[in-house]
């Protein structure tokens, strides 16, 4: 059963349409990354699947469950870690947890121990009497994830849930994140930072204006990228010897080191090596950089931009 099942998804606000036929499924146990540019329809997308956001057209699901005719079954199997803050400031968070495991049906007693064990696993058991506004900006980060943890959620939802955070506090969020998916828990996770979807996601969805661009493993994509082998010569000529091997982009000079653009570089290393010294020259070292995701990312959206 797929964890997540959109089809056809469309949302409008007035003349904006910020979900047009948006259609991909997450698997179950899946550790799944939404990428886009601001304004994709990332956000709109999980506002639908939570229930604050009314579709205009099409059909979304969480584990079978349609999110308009089954609210309930579905609210109760996500936990949501939006990327705004919206937590009432007047109560302190090991309360504020309590009320959230409550609204999910949990008893009073169920509910409190529930609400310290999701403050332990974020690291912030020793701040269960402070308010939300007492905290460090660390903190709230960490109480939000907290807040989804609370019920035992089925999918986790996440919403760039270490925007504006320092390096290690992002590692460790990292860390608690893989531990839930390790676990069983499904993740859909958005993110600005691609690095963070590298790391984490089994396959990323690629979004723009509202629709699919792509969806794959952060590997394949970055494979789909070109590479650069850069390469020292003994001795180096003016102008790059050009290649007419399928896969080689491009070739050129750059303060004496050779580059060569292509696609697959690693594969193709032995036949530009072969070709160099067919054609005379001596190669002293090589280097092959290979293509980013982030890299990917932009050239699949500059081109979806162009074609929209």
């Amino acid at each position: 059963m797929a964890a997540i099942r959109v089809c056809d998804l469309r949302k409008s606000y007035g003349d904006v349409q910020a979900l047009d036929g948006l259609s991909l499924s997450v698997d179950e146990g899946e550790f799944f990354g939404l990428l886009g540019p601001n304004g994709a329809g990332k956000t709109t997308l999980i506002n639908v699947l939570v229930g604050l956001v009314r579709a205009t057209g099409g059909e979304a699901s969480v584990f079978g469950y349609d999110v308009v005719d089954h609210y309930r079954e579905v609210r109760d199997r996500i936990g949501l870690a939006p990327q705004e803050y919206n937590v009432d400031r007047f109560f302190p968070i090991r309360e504020v947890l309590e009320h959230k495991a409550g609204y999910h049906g949990f008893d009073r007693r169920t509910a409190s121990r529930r609400a310290l064990e999701a403050l332990e696993i974020v690291g912030i058991a020793g701040k269960a009497d402070a308010r939300f506004h007492q905290l460090s900006g660390g903190m709230k980060r960490r109480f939000m994830l907290a807040r989804a943890l609370v019920s035992g959620p089925e999918l986790l939802i996440l919403d760039e849930p270490t925007a504006g955070v320092d390096v290690q506090l992002r590692h460790d969020l990292w860390e608690i994140i893989e531990r839930m998916n390790a676990a069983g828990t499904t993740v859909l996770l958005t993110t600005h930072y691609i690095e963070e979807a590298e790391r984490l996601c089994d396959r990323v969805a690629i979004l723009d204006q509202g629709r699919k661009v792509e969806v794959a493993a952060p590997d394949e994509l970055t494979r789909r990228g070109t590479d650069t082998l850069d390469i020292g010569l003994a001795n180096p000529p003016a102008t790059a010897p050009q290649f007419s091997r399928d896969g080689v982009v491009s070739a050129r000079m750059d303060d004496g080191r050779l580059l060569v653009t292509a696609r697959g570089g690693s594969e193709l290393v032995p036949d530009v090596l072969r070709d160099l010294e067919t054609k005379g020259y001596t190669v002293t070292d090589l280097d092959v950089r290979r293509a980013s995701l982030e890299e990917v990312f932009v050239d699949i959206t500059r081109t979806a931009e162009g074609t929209l």
